[in-house]
């Protein structure tokens, strides 16, 4: 009978359940060997005897796959946080990609030099800006010559004109340069701005003064 319950414990090889397992089963069936005078020697102890390895053996087996259960889980957790780290990035770059860069602002620019020269020359440069071609300047030549000689600081002591395009007052030369009163850009850029909203033109200013004297 000592055989035939060492025979049984051989049924379960300890491969199957951890080494503390083994040496459980191999402590109880020393205990039920113990508990019957050393020899299991009825059909009901060795009945007792195998129902405690198999439940010792179930009871490890049930630990075991739990245990590979929670380690499984946690290596599917990390690899999930891992790839939601790896989409949160991901979806950063695409967003600081998608942000519209801040517009380079351009210098300022620069507005064109001042004419200089005679009032003549000064008058002609001018003349551009204004959309007239050179061939208006003969006109405008012609009536300022005939109203202030191209002088700065012609004054017509009848009716209180003043400088070369005779302003009337020669305060509303102000609105084109505080120097309105000596300077001859200032006041030639006034009398250009008054010739084309008023006449359309150098020659059509000209063309009021040959008619009416005066413009």
């Amino acid at each position: 009978m000592a055989a035939t319950a060492s025979g049984v414990v051989a049924l379960w090889p300890a491969t199957v359940a951890s080494q503390a397992t083994a040496d459980s089963l191999r402590a109880s069936a020393g205990a039920l060997q113990s508990n019957s005078g050393g020899t299991l020697n009825s059909p009901l102890q060795l009945s007792k005897g195998n129902f405690m390895l198999r439940q010792q053996q179930g009871a490890a087996l049930v630990a075991q796959e739990a245990s590979e259960r929670a380690a499984a889980r946690k290596q599917a957790a990390e690899r999930a946080a891992a790839a939601a780290a790896a989409a949160a990035a991901q979806q950063r770059a695409v967003q600081q990609q998608a942000q519209p860069q801040p517009a380079q602002s351009s210098p300022p620019s620069q507005a064109p030099p001042e004419p200089s020269g005679s009032p003549q020359q000064i008058a002609m440069g001018m003349l551009g800006s204004y959309g007239w071609s050179s061939s208006q300047f003969s006109c405008l030549d012609s009536l300022w010559n005939q109203e202030s000689g191209w002088n700065v600081f012609a004054s017509n002591p009848t009716s209180g004109a003043y400088g070369i395009p005779q302003a009337l007052p020669g305060s509303k030369m102000a609105s084109a340069g505080p120097d309105w009163q000596s300077d001859a850009a200032t006041q030639i850029r006034w009398g250009l701005g008054y010739i084309q909203s008023t006449y359309g033109s150098p020659c059509g200013a000209w063309a009021h003064e040959q008619a009416d004297g005066w413009y």
